[in-house]
């Protein structure tokens, strides 16, 4: 059986692996240059493979219908995506938060083993074609693109959503599925920076804060993350910024709170304790003293600007009230939520490919008149 699969990113390239080893002749159609485009991005070049973690545990962080990858992640794990590319020459490391990374940090390796793998088992690559439409054709299919037509007995659309469209993601896979009779559910960023208001100062600009809680509260909404977050010109990025942003991507967001907490490992009281001692140690310093044994020094000018205490003042003359303040700011300190950074940075889109109307074992349509099953159109969105 002669398979086309339209984008060699992980998905395609995998999906490839997986067609050729069931002896069907399998060719990728890519528009770019190279196979994996998007992978070389990800994880800041690094590429963030998987989550060292259980299914149970996969399914269990997945925000939206986590049903539907039941099957997909018991057939396929983070085990086994780790256990294919230390099989293929590529030895892993797991960091903070389970995250799976290439021992080399680099993100080609990961792309080489899938490639190199393709390769043997005989799949083909064009590059440099544009698909401009599917079509069905008796029990067949016609994938029609700027290099003439190719004649397929399955099709497999690995052609991403719209994020990174610079990376050639540009939603292409809506458009072919919709013109079968999908239903496409309205997309938007997901996994993306938040803005701010508050303007950032440049020396702040790809600063790293690790360690921090970031929180959100609405209206039946309330979630908090632990870890690392990044400061960049009008907005929020790192892990526990991207993740938050998948719980508030697709709610109106009018009555959102957010709010950093620099010392989630000290209470209040702890704080207040620890300030009177250092107030008692040097009661000639300043406020600004005692903020710098508490914070980053690339952090305190936002500090600063976004607090209303005078922190000339002498230790002597911080009132207690003041310091209940401070510590308020420190535990509490507020962000006006400006909006989601676009699918220029987006790591995921959500929405799209109705999965009602996909068959969750094989993530083939179910529009197809049963009488040309065997002419399968596969779905592969992230």
């Amino acid at each position: 059986m002669r398979t086309i699969i339209v984008g060699a990113g992980p998905a395609g390239l995998n999906a490839a692996i997986h067609a050729a080893n069931e002896n069907n002749e399998v060719i990728i159609i890519e528009k770019n240059e190279k196979a994996g485009k998007k992978l070389f991005i990800t994880g800041k070049g690094r590429c963030n493979v998987t989550n060292n973690c259980s299914e149970r545990d996969f399914i269990n962080h997945v925000v939206t219908n986590p049903k539907f990858l039941f099957s997909a992640i018991n057939n396929f794990s983070s085990k086994h995506t780790i256990e294919f590319f230390e099989t293929h020459g590529v030895p892993l490391v797991t960091e903070r938060g389970n995250r799976v990374f290439p021992e080399s940090y680099h993100a080609y390796d990961i792309t080489d083993a899938l490639v190199k793998e393709c390769k043997r088992l005989g799949v083909r690559f064009d590059f440099n074609v544009t698909v401009l439409s599917i079509q069905l054709s008796g029990t067949s299919f016609v994938i029609k693109t700027d290099h003439g037509d190719y004649p397929a007995d399955a099709v497999v659309v690995t052609t991403g959503g719209l994020s990174y469209p610079s990376t050639g993601s540009t939603g292409d896979g809506y458009r072919f599925a919709k013109r079968f009779g999908h239903s496409i559910v309205a997309t938007s960023p997901a996994l993306t920076g938040i803005k701010i208001k508050e303007p950032i100062p440049r020396n702040l600009h790809g600063f790293a804060l690790r360690n921090v809680s970031f929180h959100v509260k609405g209206e039946k909404l309330k979630h908090s993350e632990f870890g690392e977050m990044t400061f960049y010109d009008g907005y929020l990025d790192g892990p526990i910024i991207i993740t938050t942003s998948s719980f508030i991507n697709r709610r109106d967001n009018s009555d959102l709170q957010m709010e950093i907490d620099f010392k989630p490992a000290l209470s209040e009281e702890v704080l207040m304790d620890r300030i009177a001692r250092e107030v008692d140690a040097n009661p000639n310093g300043t406020i600004e003293d005692v903020l710098r044994g508490l914070l980053p020094a690339p952090v305190i000018q936002f500090f600063k600007e976004n607090t209303k205490l005078d922190y000339r003042t002498e230790c002597h003359y911080f009132s207690k009230k003041e310091r209940l303040a401070f510590v308020q700011s420190l535990k509490h300190f507020p962000l006006t939520f400006a909006g989601l950074v676009g699918y220029e940075r987006a790591v995921v889109t959500s929405g799209g490919v109705s999965t009602k109307e996909l068959n969750s074992k094989t993530l083939e349509s179910k529009l197809i008149p049963t009488f040309i099953l065997q002419a399968r159109w596969w779905m592969l969105t992230p």
